[in-house]
């Protein structure tokens, strides 16, 4: 797919740089862009003993980054089309890493989160043109599929390796590089971004649509905040039911904007596009399960096995191979299998090891009550993630390829943060207050639990809403591919959208 130059300047010369070398920039920051999604986790007890943190304010620890991430990466990704997706890229990336600066820095609570809001608007910015620099250096077809598949699974790592590398610097340095740890790495990248990057764009004069972002964004903040007040007051108190409604009205709003302004945040007409709907709410599912393991898994780990945070994070290497695993056999099948069956085959695996971690108990062994059912959950999410992308971005216009692919990152993480908001809640509530390892174990328990039910409603979405393939395109209708398989690849999104 070769980017549009803006109407009102001349097209730029092709960059030199090698392909590789800009999937692998471009990875490096979704690489920084998820691995601090998850690499808190580990930190989570360090950060409330020093800071004194509530039970509540440290799940906001993870969500004020999640949620403001969610809510801009829209903005973010048509800021990349009008204005040009490297500059997106260098301005995200510098806004994340002078926010991890702050975050680790921090000396009062309100600081860290302020500072994890901070950090997710800059990869709110970032996200999307990490994934649209990739699209647009390697053509459509084969090629564009490993690239994707390699991007998901860098991402996987990030998010897999997040407990590692934060159980190694809490325990040999403090929870504080977690975050600091983003500042030497963010300049390299930097640097790097700045003298290889390709610039381009889709301009067209269109205003980005900043009330849509905030409505978008203060409704989910708002309806995750009013979730987490049902732990203490109950589902039925007005302490809850008042932000909830606000939250959903301001979502209501959203959608009325959207509807009515000229240049929207998020076209409504782009969902009636089946496979960009159906793979955009497939993936928010999916997402509100597994963006739960790692943070759920870490506590279990620390709060009720005894583990250090090193421990913790040694414990789940298996996990974090197991996605990066699964993201790179997922191309291969979909060859074979279609993009659609490669999906709904990581959501019954992952809801396998949802369910296997589920019986989870105060006294569990390592390889039965970690070790495998996070092998099932990991493995699962990451054969389902590259299929899910490639069919919400297959095809997608020069003019649409960042809001597309913030699409897609904000349905994954949107899930997310909602996700974790409801479990963490569930959880807290089968807890009862009590501290004991068998009321802790009770409670992940149950998140657990209800995490395999949402994944075997993914499933059901998926078998019914996604596309079919109608076609099989040979090796000339798919660039760079030749060879056994060449006609076995997923359809584009024109192919896939001709039959249910």
């Amino acid at each position: 797919m070769t980017p549009m130059p803006s109407a009102s300047r001349p097209a730029r010369p092709p960059s030199r740089s090698p392909a590789s070398l800009v999937v692998a920039l471009a990875c490096a920051g979704q690489f920084l862009v998820v691995l601090d999604v998850s690499v808190v986790n580990v930190a989570l007890p360090s950060m409330r003993a020093e800071l004194d943190m509530s039970a509540s304010g440290l799940q906001w620890v993870v969500n004020a980054y999640a949620i403001a991430f969610a809510g801009f990466m829209l903005l973010g990704g048509r800021a990349g089309d009008l204005y040009g997706r490297k500059r997106m890229f260098l301005v995200g990336l510098a806004l994340f890493t002078l926010a991890s600066l702050a975050g680790g820095l921090a000396q009062d609570d309100w600081q860290l989160l302020l500072a994890r809001t901070a950090q997710g608007l800059g990869a709110a910015v970032l996200a999307p043109s990490t994934l649209t620099i990739v699209t647009s250096a390697v053509p459509e077809g084969a090629a564009r599929a490993r690239a994707i598949a390699t991007w998901t699974a860098v991402g996987a790592g990030g998010g897999a390796a997040g407990g590692l590398v934060g159980g190694v610097l809490v325990d040999l340095l403090s929870w504080r590089w977690v975050l600091l740890i983003n500042v030497p790495v963010g300049a390299v990248v930097l640097a790097g971004a700045l003298a290889l990057l390709p610039e381009s764009r889709a301009g067209d004069g269109r205003r980005l649509d900043l009330p849509g972002a905030l409505l978008v964004t203060a409704g989910l903040a708002t309806v995750a905040y009013g979730i987490s007040r049902t732990e203490a007051e109950g589902w039925t108190a007005a302490a809850a039911l008042v932000p909830l409604a606000a939250g959903l009205a301001l979502i209501a709003l959203f959608l009325a904007v959207e509807a009515r302004t000229p240049a929207p945040l998020m076209p409504l007409g782009l969902l009636r596009r089946r496979s960009v709907s159906s793979a955009n709410v497939a993936m928010l599912l999916c997402g509100s399960a597994m963006f739960s393991m790692w943070y759920f898994m870490t506590l279990y780990a620390q709060n009720v096995l005894g583990y250090t945070p090193l421990e913790a994070g040694l414990a789940l290497i298996p996990s974090s191979l197991a996605i990066v695993l699964g993201s790179k056999l997922a191309p291969r099948l979909m060859r074979t299998l279609g993009a659609r069956t490669v999906a709904a085959l990581g959501a019954v695996t992952a809801a396998a090891g949802f369910g296997w971690q589920s019986t989870m108990t105060a006294d569990g062994t390592y390889v039965t009550a970690i070790m495998l059912p996070g092998v099932l959950m990991m493995l699962g999410a990451g054969l389902s993630a590259t299929p899910l992308a490639s069919l919400a971005t297959a095809g997608a216009a020069p003019g649409e390829a960042g809001l597309v692919s913030g699409l897609v990152n904000t349905s994954r993480t949107m899930g997310g943060s909602l996700g974790l908001a409801v479990l963490s809640t569930l959880a807290a509530g089968r807890t009862a207050g009590r501290g004991t390892p068998e009321a802790l174990t009770a409670g992940y328990a149950l998140a657990f639990r209800t995490g395999a039910v949402v994944l075997v409603l993914a499933l059901v979405l998926m078998l019914v809403w996604l596309p079919r393939r109608t076609k099989k395109p040979g090796p000339a209708d798919v660039p760079g591919q030749d060879g056994p398989g060449a006609d076995l690849m997923p359809p584009t999104l024109a192919q896939a959208e001709e039959r249910p």
